[in-house]
C-alpha cells in the first residue's frame, strides 16, 4: 500500500516516471535482440576431426580416444565426452559442469586439439572447434536454381559469390553449400603399372609435393628496380599434372600419366538438393551470438539485389525458412492482444462507469506494464522472443482483470460518499492481496 500512498502524496513525480517509462521501453525495444527462441547457456565445445579415407574404427582409436583421456585430464571442469565417428570425420563432444567458464574452456579444448594435432596420422585435417549454442539455428535459407548451370556451377556461385557477399552480416554465419558438387582433381592410380615399375602411391603424393610448388629463389635488380624471383612448378592446367616426374627407373624418367591419369572430378556425391524438380544448392544462414534475428535476416535482405546483379540472368535464389515472418507475427500478436484489450476494457469501464478517468488509466496502465517488462528484460540481458511475447500476452489478460477489479472496486467507495483519496486507499487496499495472489496463481 505504500506505493498508492506515494502516488497519491505525489502524483507529478508518478507521471514523469511514467514518461521514462515509455521513452525507454521504446529505446528497450529497439536495442533488445528479436529472436526465436531465448538463450540457453549449454556448456558444450565439440571438436570436428577430418582424415579422409580413414574407417570409423580407425577413426576412433587413432584420432579420439587419445584426444578424449587427453581432454579429461587436462582440461579444467569436464563433466563427461561423448564421440560419433562416420568414415573419414569424427565428432567429440565435451560437455562441462555448470557454470563454467565458456570462454575458457573453448580455449583449453582449443589447445588440447592442436597439440593432438601433432601426435595425429599424418594428413589429418586441423580440427574445427565450435562452441555449441541452442539459439544457433538457420534462420533463413537460400534456395538456388537454375535451367542452364550445373551442379557444380551452381555449387561455385554459392560458394564464392553468395557466402562470401553474406558472411559479413553482422551475427550471420554461412555453413558451405548442401548439395551440388565441389570441384576436385582426382588422380586415377593404376596398380599394375605401379608394380611393374616398383613404385607406391606414396611415391605419386611425393610428386606432387614436391613438383607441384612455388619456390622463392630471392631478388634480382636491373636498373633502378628490384624485382622479387620465384621458382613457379605449378601446373597451369589439370592435364599438365600428368607429365610430372616421378622415380627413374634404369635411366628412363617415369612420369604420372605412365602409372596414373589425372582428371578434374568430383567427390562422390552424398546430398541431393531439389528445387521445383530440378537439382540445385540450397544455403542456411545460421544466428551466432546475440544478433537480432530480425536484423540479420534484413541486412541480408538489403545485399540480395548487389548479389543478383553479379550472378547469371537465370540465376534464382528462393528465400526460404525464413524465421523472422514467425518472430513478427508473435510482435504483432502481442501488439494486437494490448491494443484489443485496452480498448475493450477502457469501453466497458466507459458504458458501465461513466468515467473519462477511469478509462484513461485502463488505456495507460496496460502499455505501461508492457513497456516496464521489456524494460527488465533488457536490462537482463535477455531477448524479445516466442516464451517472452507468449508471457506478455497472458499477461495482458491478467492486466485486464486486476484493472477492471480495482477501478470497480474504486468506484464503490466513491458511490459511498468517501473522497477520492480515502475510495483509492480503501479501494485498492481490499483488491491488492487477492490481485497479487491471482497474479501469481
Amino acid at each position: 500500500m505504500w506505493i498508492v500512498k506515494l502516488a497519491l502524496r505525489r502524483p507529478y513525480t508518478f507521471i514523469v516516471l511514467a514518461i521514462v517509462i515509455t521513452l525507454f521501453g521504446v529505446f528497450a525495444i529497439w536495442r533488445t535482440p528479436t529472436d526465436i527462441f531465448p538463450n540457453i547457456r549449454i556448456p558444450v565445445v565439440a571438436t570436428v576431426w577430418k582424415y579422409t579415407g580413414l574407417s570409423p574404427e580407425e577413426m576412433a582409436t587413432r584420432l579420439i580416444l587419445n584426444g578424449e583421456r587427453t581432454a579429461q585430464t587436462t582440461v579444467n571442469d569436464v563433466e563427461h565426452t561423448e564421440s560419433q565417428s562416420v568414415s573419414g570425420t569424427s565428432v567429440v563432444k565435451y560437455f562441462f559442469q555448470p557454470n563454467v567458464n565458456e570462454e575458457l574452456s573453448y580455449a583449453q579444448i582449443t589447445g588440447v586439439s592442436q597439440t593432438m594435432l601433432r601426435f595425429a596420422p599424418p594428413g589429418t585435417t586441423a580440427p574445427f572447434v565450435l562452441a555449441y549454442n541452442a539459439s544457433s539455428v538457420p534462420v533463413l535459407q537460400l534456395a538456388l536454381s537454375s535451367p542452364s548451370l550445373s551442379e557444380a556451377q551452381l555449387f561455385d556461385q554459392g560458394n564464392s559469390i553468395i557466402r562470401t557477399a553474406l558472411s559479413t552480416v553482422a551475427g550471420a554465419s554461412m555453413p558451405w553449400p548442401y548439395g551440388g558438387l565441389q570441384r576436385q582433381v582426382q588422380v586415377d592410380l593404376d596398380p599394375d603399372a605401379l608394380r611393374a615399375h616398383g613404385l607406391s602411391g606414396n611415391d605419386v603424393t611425393a610428386a606432387f609435393s614436391v613438383q607441384n610448388s612455388i619456390l622463392p629463389a630471392g631478388t634480382e635488380k636491373i636498373g633502378d628496380r628490384e624485382y622479387f624471383v620465384s621458382v613457379n612448378a605449378n601446373p597451369k592446367t589439370v592435364a599438365e599434372l600428368n607429365d610430372l616426374p616421378v622415380a627413374t627407373r634404369n635411366g628412363s624418367v617415369i612420369y604420372v600419366r605412365d602409372v596414373a591419369h589425372v582428371r578434374d572430378g568430383y567427390p562422390p556425391q552424398t546430398n541431393i538438393v531439389r528445387r521445383d524438380g530440378h537439382r540445385g544448392v540450397l544455403m542456411s544462414v545460421l544466428k551466432t551470438g546475440s544478433a537480432s534475428t530480425l536484423d540479420i535476416i534484413r541486412g541480408i535482405k538489403e545485399r540480395m539485389p548487389r548479389i543478383r546483379d553479379a550472378l547469371p540472368p537465370d540465376f534464382k535464389i528462393d528465400l526460404v525458412g525464413d524465421q523472422s515472418i514467425f518472430v513478427r507475427a508473435a510482435i504483432s500478436g502481442v501488439v494486437r492482444e494490448a491494443v484489443i484489450a485496452a480498448s475493450l476494457t477502457a469501453l466497458m469501464i466507459l458504458l458501465f462507469l461513466g468515467t473519462w478517468r477511469s478509462t484513461l488509466i485502463i488505456a495507460i496502465s496496460i502499455p505501461l506494464s508492457i513497456l516496464a517488462s521489456i524494460i527488465c528484460l533488457s536490462a537482463l540481458g535477455e531477448t524479445i522472443n516466442i516464451m517472452t511475447l507468449g508471457g506478455l500476452a497472458l499477461a495482458v489478460g491478467i492486466l485486464v482483470d486486476d484493472a477492471t477489479v480495482t477501478i470497480e472496486n474504486i468506484n464503490w467507495h466513491l458511490e459511498r460518499g468517501e473522497d477520492v483519496e480515502a475510495a483509492i486507499l480503501n479501494g485498492a487496499h481490499e483488491i491488492a492481496v487477492p490481485a497479487f495472489v491471482s497474479t501469481l496463481a
